[in-house]
């Protein structure tokens, strides 16, 4: 092995007044960050661009040296799953989320409050499979949490928009209203493909606001999971560099999709089921057995693969949601055990490491940004105290970096 890449989600931040006008990463103890740190390089890295807001298969993709145009959410999401896909099937990603009613179409909590149970998903999932009637056959399959991916199965296009203007490519923009799917196109599939989402959509919605499941949420004083959000439609197998030699610790759908399709050894496990309302306890427990699942997987990967690729999702999560304090225990975590293995491991194996983040969420806006993010880059320098975090990634000597340049900045190979 010559280097491990480790992605942590929407890690970088701006200061909060919560943890004193620091970012969570300033003020998180990391002492095994800082010892990697002080002996390589930092830096700081625009994923995509500055000035463009990446979305995370967006930044993903850029970072392993892709153009956007090379794949596209849905069939990256859809290639992460179980669904067995074909040229033509329209894929998209699809959130379970909550609006008041289809006329006036107020988007009211675009993640159904974060609390939708693996069980409720699944049961609400199956209901659609087999209450919708359309002329085109369809899978929805409820994923991890509120997210899930619907795949139209035949000779759709891609060429037409998702439901909600939050998500337009490259900038943040928040709208509270839902959007009807449009062709993008003049093309005569486009106009039908927009057409038969929207016919699936207005039935989800039948479908789901008056189910059992959600009946009993409100009942709860919970918000129903009563509508899908969807975007990123894609037909298109994604065209992406390949990377044979190396293996991959990804359990979310759009990394082990992206993973899978990079020619990656693509390792995973079966992420905890959400059982009751207390999200971040489920959260606490994913991040624990994902730490721990990447460790193994580079463990194991010593011998048979050049690189490693590790992705640690839950830090976005305390992002959109506001909550620095829990942001900067979940990095301190995840330098408690992670990153500890790699102090030990890195050095006598004379292996390369960079640590760095997809996109930035700052608590303060609850969305992603376009701030950069911040990259350390440890090779056995001689030791110089340093430490990982936005400020001083901002001095360092590897300067500034567009996500495509990193592999080459830092030599990892393909």
């Amino acid at each position: 092995m010559k280097g491990v890449v480790v992605i942590v989600d929407g890690m970088g931040d701006l200061p909060c007044e919560q943890l004193g006008g620091k970012t969570p990463l300033e003020a998180a103890e990391m002492p095994n960050a800082n010892f990697l740190a002080s002996r390589g390089e930092l830096g700081y890295m625009y994923p995509v661009k500055p000035g463009f807001v990446p979305e995370s298969d967006e930044a993903v993709v850029s970072l392993f040296g892709n153009e956007l145009i090379s794949s596209t959410r849905g069939q990256l999401e859809a290639r992460g799953t179980d669904i067995k896909l074909v040229r033509g099937d329209l894929a998209l990603r699809a959130n379970f989320a909550t609006i008041d009613s289809i006329e006036s179409g107020n988007i009211l909590d675009r993640r159904a409050g974060r609390n939708l149970s693996t069980n409720e998903a699944e049961i609400l999932a199956k209901a659609l499979n087999k209450g919708i009637k359309l002329e085109s056959p369809f899978i929805f399959k409820a994923t991890i949490g509120h997210r899930g991916v619907l795949v139209f199965k035949g000779g759709f296009s891609d060429n037409v928009s998702g439901n909600d203007m939050v998500y337009i490519p490259g900038q943040a923009k928040i709208s509270d209203k839902i959007s009807p799917i449009k062709p993008l196109d003049e093309e005569d599939n486009s106009q039908y493909t927009a057409n038969i989402v929207n016919s699936f959509l207005e039935k989800a919605f039948e479908i789901l606001n008056n189910h059992p499941v959600n009946e009993r949420r409100r009942e709860k004083g919970l918000l129903p999971a009563n509508f899908l959000l969807v975007r990123g439609a894609g037909i298109e197998v994604p065209k992406l560099k390949n990377y044979k030699k190396w293996a991959s610790a990804s359990y979310m759908p759009l990394e082990k999709g992206f993973s899978r399709i990079c020619g990656m050894k693509t390792y995973s496990f079966d992420y905890p089921k959400l059982r009751g309302i207390d999200v971040y306890a489920n959260l606490w427990e994913g991040l624990k057995k994902a730490c721990k699942f990447s460790i193994s997987v580079i463990k194991r990967s010593k011998r048979n693969s050049d690189y490693v690729y590790v992705h640690i999702k839950e830090t976005d999560l305390p992002g959109h949601d506001g909550k620095p304090i829990v942001k900067k225990e979940m990095l301190e975590y995840i330098d408690k055990t992670l990153f500890n293995f790699l102090r030990k491991f890195a050095p006598p194996n004379n292996i390369n490491v960079v640590i760095t983040a997809d996109h930035s969420t700052p608590c303060k806006t609850r969305m992603h940004s376009a701030d950069p993010v911040p990259v350390l880059f440890y090779n056995h320098e001689i030791p110089k105290e340093k430490k990982f975090n936005e400020n001083e990634a901002r001095k360092g000597k590897l300067g500034r970096i567009l996500g495509k340049e990193l592999l080459g900045k830092v030599k990892f190979g393909k």
